[in-house]
């Protein structure tokens, strides 16, 4: 067998080489940290991805007084509205049902063309229930609307509810992991004195946290892949941008929190004081973020802080390039966030960061 090159040998001997591939081998042998990098956005975005599915349009339930006068031909006209489900009930029925939730409206004929509607103006299907049955009776009794309208139904992949949360599950595994992955196990090793022995060595800081940092996006392929290759086949979530843009968001936005996972647990000595830090920081990203629902959603004066926070950045550039086909020029802004939430977090880490 002919012998390796020199600088073969030289590049497989190379300290970060071998603190790289103790970081993997480390991360495989934990079935704990294997499930929740891989197996748990896969259940999250299954179980999500059901729950709020496209479905028919629902129907309202409600109720109408069949004591009343005239009640007969006021469930005649709901009956031809196929979005009403129309029970005919007594008093103390409709009181019941209506109070139970059972119906969203109880309808009381009371005499010529009036009506009554009892419900719960605070229940939001309650009021579009009473709605929907007011135009139905209006326009049964002859009403025509001023205005001519016309509905087209647009359903296609990008506007759904599953569409939107792939892209912010996958920017919350790429933080959950990197900050974990990479905190916990640093943290650990300062509990266990392992860094304490690796003091005696001529190792340099610089190449220890790197490994970390290269670690994770050895792992980052099949991370991005299983849980986007999922969404696409099981959803038919939209890929529309380039997948160079989207490999380049998901590399920063990886290093970006494994940066901050580093400066979390540079100093802590104690699983515990970790677990805390690593809260603190995820909190307001799980929160404001933009995970589940739209960030927008949150007052104007919180913006800056929220358009700041690297996982916002993420997921906004996840969601522009995933279901608008967006560009580098396009996200061009979210990769600055993250670019400098690296170039700030590891810096410091490596400062702060002790063996001891």
């Amino acid at each position: 067998m002919p012998e390796m090159p020199e600088w073969g040998r030289s590049w497989r001997l190379h300290p970060l080489v071998q603190l790289t591939l103790v970081r993997y081998r480390e991360f495989i042998r934990e079935p704990e940290a294997m499930f929740w990098v891989f197996i748990f956005p896969i259940l999250m975005a299954a179980g999500l991805g059901i729950a709020f599915r496209n479905k028919p349009a629902e129907v309202s339930k409600i109720a109408v007084l069949t004591t009343a006068h005239q009640a007969d031909s006021v469930v005649a006209r709901l009956r031809r509205d196929s979005s009403v489900v129309v029970q005919s009930v007594t008093d103390s029925g409709g009181a019941e049902n209506l109070r139970t939730g059972k119906v969203a409206l109880l309808v009381i004929p009371r005499g010529g063309d009036s009506v009554e509607y009892r419900y719960d103006d605070t229940r939001p299907e309650a009021r579009s229930a009473r709605q929907l049955v007011d135009d139905v009776l209006q326009r049964g009794a002859g009403r025509k609307n001023p205005v001519g309208t016309r509905e087209t139904l647009v359903r296609e992949p990008g506007s759904r509810y599953i569409d939107f949360l792939v892209p912010g599950l996958l920017g919350m595994n790429l933080m959950s992991s990197s900050l974990w992955g990479l905190g916990f196990a640093l943290v650990d090793q300062r509990r266990k004195k392992l860094l304490k022995r690796l003091l005696a060595t001529p190792m340099a800081k610089t190449h220890y946290l790197a490994s970390f940092l290269l670690s994770r996006l050895t792992l980052l392929f099949m991370e991005v892949l299983i849980l986007v290759g999922f969404g696409v086949l099981a959803f038919g979530v939209p890929m529309r941008g380039s997948l160079l843009v989207f490999a380049t968001i998901c590399l920063l936005s990886t290093l970006a929190f494994g940066g901050l996972g580093l400066l979390v647990a540079a100093r802590p000595k104690t699983v515990e004081a970790a677990s805390g830090l690593m809260n603190l920081v995820m909190l307001p990203m799980w929160v404001f973020s933009g995970v589940f629902f739209s960030s927008s959603n949150f007052p104007k004066v919180a913006q800056p802080f929220i358009q700041a926070l690297p996982l916002t950045a993420a997921n906004n550039a996840l969601r522009a390039n995933m279901l608008e086909g967006a560009g580098f020029a396009a996200v061009a802004p979210e990769l600055g966030i993250l670019a400098l939430w690296l170039l700030i977090a590891f810096p410091i880490a490596l400062k702060i960061f002790r063996w001891r």
